[in-house]
């Protein structure tokens, strides 16, 4: 039974490992097992889970490389003339 039972720690590792899809079919048994009794993690991984698709369905859009590049240089420069 020891094999069985996981730490709330531990539970949430596989609870972020289970996000990103990397848990294999015995860690999600665990921590399935694990969230039968301890609310805490159970709000965790809710918690987790509404990250998770609140990223997913996401519209954000970020500077690419050449851009940050260009903010970068402008903000030092005009860090320079107001030293």
């Amino acid at each position: 039974m020891s094999n069985i039972k996981l730490s709330c720690q531990e539970a949430n590792h596989v609870c972020d490992k289970n996000q990103y899809k990397e848990a294999n079919f015995w860690e999600k048994v665990k921590l399935n097992i694990h969230l039968i009794y301890c609310r805490a993690c159970r709000k965790y991984s809710m918690r987790n889970g509404k990250l998770t698709k609140a990223m997913a369905s996401s519209k954000v859009e970020v500077l690419d490389t050449i851009s940050k590049d260009k903010m970068k240089a402008a903000f030092e420069k005009e860090l320079a003339n107001h030293q």
